[in-house]
């Protein structure tokens, strides 16, 4: 199949991803003399910071999602061509991918992270994940799909695992979402489940290190753990979940948590692309690349946001895997390739930590910035809601999310409780979207040729 790209005799950039950096980076180069085709699988970016509310019903899912060609309209050089991209091909600039093959003069690697089960087969095959707005959709239905058999069934044992929602993995979203289910489990279940009695409705956040939110800092990890057991969530610190099977979490061979909902947020792994040699995918499945985000070993491919692993003095282990980090890769990257344009040295990049937060529940927020400053409480839910909202894209996302925050903050409600399509538990391979597409061997011809990378001095 061909993709119909159009013949330039401008230099193409090809990006594979639409995320935070993705989309940044496509946006930088909008008047750089480039031809600039961007590859998802989603033919819209999706905002993942929220997924957890659309899990819990606290938003609609096209309120944290745009079109991308709609982002792009009037943008003369963007081209867009939904597939899944199955390989890549460096020594002939080829992007294999289900739609055809497409070849490039830059290849821009921004295709995230996937879920890391770390090895736990029985976990990766039943647990619940929210990487995606069809993985927010199926917790959603899933959830309401048990309160509605904890209704049918007469087995305590078995209403007691309907019931009971465990959440592995405490960072940022293990800790939001947990924040969010209890904050329903309050003010929402019980108006539509009076029949059941909630009290015996038991959340669990399970944590295998010492503390909530172990990147930030002490005082936000205490925040955190405060506000947990004021929420009534039962957090297990120092407890890892082994295997998960016929609706029981094991943390030990005989110790388990009964639960039919157990919510996988424990880690990620780079999302790398085929075809790279073995030694530029590190363990955890990110991209090597040096200080201007070239692959390492390659002369035109980089890799920006959580797939990049660029190692600083401060950072041994690689920047953090956030949006802002993605999107000031994307900028200076957009920089440098048009320095390359020019012959022009690649500038090295530098991160500046503008801080990181996360939101527990209603009036309830721990914020770090630089320079030690912390705060918590209504000044940190307000900053994380702003923030949040100003990063949505566009300004319908924006209007609704206020709208719908403002309604669940006034009438301690949510209103998006649907089972619009009822979900049974699957491998979670498919809702990543990891399945293998047909491979088609069409290509696409152009002139072009990239300016050759200089090392800096």
């Amino acid at each position: 199949m061909d993709t119909n790209l159009p013949v330039s005799d401008k230099p193409r950039v090809v990006i594979v991803g639409c995320g935070f950096g993705g989309l940044r980076l496509a946006q930088a180069l909008r008047k750089a003399p480039v031809q600039v085709v961007v590859v998802d699988r989603n033919n819209y970016h999706n905002f993942q910071p929220l997924l957890y509310q659309v899990a819990t019903g606290a938003l609609e899912a096209d309120s944290i999602a745009y079109p991308i060609r709609k982002i792009f309209a009037g943008q003369s050089n963007f081209f867009y061509r939904m597939a899944d991209v199955q390989r890549v091909m460096p020594d002939t600039n080829t992007l294999v991918t289900s739609v055809g093959h497409i070849q490039y003069d830059y290849l821009v690697l921004a295709t995230g992270s996937l879920t890391n089960f770390f090895g736990l087969e029985s976990i990766e095959r039943n647990a619940m994940q929210i990487k995606s707005i069809p993985n927010a959709l199926n917790l959603r239905s899933f959830i309401f799909q048990n309160f509605e058999k904890a209704l049918l069934t007469s087995d305590p044992v078995e209403k007691q695992a309907l019931l009971n929602i465990v959440v592995v993995g405490g960072g940022p979203t293990g800790v939001e979402i947990s924040g969010s289910l209890a904050e329903m489990r309050k003010h929402v279940l019980p108006k539509d489940y009076p029949e059941l009695d909630l009290r015996a409705m038991q959340i669990f956040l399970v944590e295998a290190g010492p503390a909530l939110l172990g990147p930030m800092s002490p005082a936000s990890q205490a925040d955190a753990k405060r506000y947990m057991d004021d929420l009534g969530v039962l957090v297990r610190l120092n407890t890892s979940i082994k295997r998960y099977e016929d609706g029981k979490a094991y943390f030990s061979d005989t110790e388990f948590i009964p639960t039919e909902n157990l919510v996988w947020a424990a880690g990620v792994n780079g999302a790398e692309v085929p075809g790279l040699p073995a030694e530029a995918v590190t363990r955890n499945k990110r991209i090597t690349v040096n200080g201007w985000n070239l692959v390492q070993g390659q002369s035109n491919i980089f890799a920006i946001g959580d797939v990049a692993n660029m190692v600083t003095e401060d950072m041994p282990k690689g920047l953090p895997m956030l949006a802002p980090v993605a999107q000031q890769h994307a900028d200076h990257l957009a920089a440098n390739l048009q320095r390359l344009l020019r012959l022009e040295k690649p500038h090295e990049f530098v991160y500046n930590n503008k801080g990181s937060m996360a939101i527990v529940s209603r009036n309830k927020a721990v914020v770090d910035l630089p320079k030690n400053i912390h705060f918590n409480g209504f000044f940190g839910w307000l900053t994380w809601l702003f923030v949040h909202l100003m990063t949505l894209v566009g300004f319908r996302n924006k209007v609704v999310a206020f709208v719908d925050w403002a309604f669940s903050y006034f009438s301690s409600d949510q209103a998006l409780r649907l089972i619009i399509r009822p979900f049974s538990r699957r491998d979670v391979k498919d809702d990543q979207g990891k399945k293998s597409a047909e491979h088609r061997t069409a290509t696409t011809e152009y002139n072009a040729t990239p300016p050759a990378i200089q090392e800096p001095a």
